[in-house]
């Protein structure tokens, strides 16, 4: 358990119904400070009902939530000066550069010498790699850059906390590959709290993920965590030869449950679940090597990544938004 005091959003039991139909149900999130948190969920899992609860934009049906140990109710214009907020498809005024925008907004937060302000922005610009891009008018910008810009005018105000709305979706793999290294370098800066539908992207960059089915909470751990408890252990072996006499020796072993074999012209793929790890490692290997007849090719054990979690926890249904 996270001591209180190292959580900038939690909540008990936090729902929400729409004329009857559960959006959410009995939220219990717990995001520790400086993390970077992902959250994912099939298309309708509640996702962006959860970000409006957060933000004040939505009244829950029932629980409560904090930011920064603020309710998210009672306390919300305190909440919306520490918190900064990119939504999935950011609009700018077109004939601005990106300094005069985030001079804009600057001077929602900001009272005092415009030197000041303007080293912030500069800070800012160079954070996200824009410095390079500051006078330039926002109209000629890429996807990729406008989501930066995006993430700069949020982190203006130094915030907390930056809640980002789908931060990579709809860009080249040039432009998510800019968004995420942002992400990365924001980290010492404030905690990042996120939607997303890129499963890879997550794996990359997060410690800690939430996984949502039908407005339910049905995972939250870190990325080692999920990926070290996504089911059974299974080692695969890529064998050239006759194992068909082996294959019999491997599978009556009592740490063995299943073989999968997957012939093929030259070699054949074993897939073996076994219900002992260290049984496995200490002699599965050497079992296999003991048969002249074999020759084996590649060892190891599977490699899961984080969407054979997803989709396991969510019974194969796509993800989205």
């Amino acid at each position: 358990m996270q001591p209180p005091n190292s959580l900038v959003i939690e909540t008990h039991d936090l729902a929400k119904s729409y004329n009857g139909i559960h959006a959410l149900r009995s939220l219990n999130l717990r995001v520790p400070k400086h993390s970077i948190f992902g959250f994912l969920g099939p298309n309708g899992a509640g996702k962006t009902t959860t970000i409006k609860l957060l933000l004040g934009l939505a009244r829950p049906t029932a629980g409560s939530a904090s930011i920064l140990g603020y309710d998210v109710v009672k306390d919300s214009l305190e909440i919306r000066k520490r918190v900064g907020y990119l939504a999935q498809d950011p609009r700018y005024y077109e004939h601005m550069t990106a300094r005069q925008i985030l001079r804009y907004t600057a001077h929602f937060f900001f009272r005092g010498p415009q030197d000041k302000i303007e080293e912030r922005i500069d800070e800012t610009l160079t954070l996200v790699g824009m410095d390079d891009k500051a006078d330039r008018l926002v109209k000629g910008f890429s996807g990729g850059e406008r989501q930066r810009l995006g993430i700069a005018q949020a982190q203006i105000n130094h915030p907390d906390l930056l809640i980002l709305d789908e931060p990579a979706a709809s860009l080249d793999p040039q432009g998510r590959h800019d968004v995420l290294e942002v992400m990365e370098r924001l980290r010492e800066h404030t905690t990042i709290f996120y939607s997303t539908h890129i499963l890879s992207d997550v794996q990359r960059v997060s410690d800690m993920v939430a996984i949502l089915q039908h407005g339910q909470l049905v995972a939250q751990a870190s990325i080692e965590q999920l990926l070290a408890s996504s089911g059974t252990t299974i080692y695969t072996l890529t064998l050239r030869g006759d194992a068909s006499a082996i294959q019999t020796q491997v599978a009556a072993q009592p740490w063995v449950s299943a073989i999968q074999v997957m012939p093929g012209d030259d070699l054949t793929t074993w897939q073996v679940t076994v219900t002992d790890e260290t049984a496995a490692e200490e002699r599965l290997l050497r079992l296999v090597l003991a048969d002249e007849r074999v020759y084996v090719r590649e060892f190891g054990r599977k490699k899961y990544d984080l969407e054979n979690v997803f989709l396991g926890l969510t019974g194969g249904q796509g993800h989205g938004k």
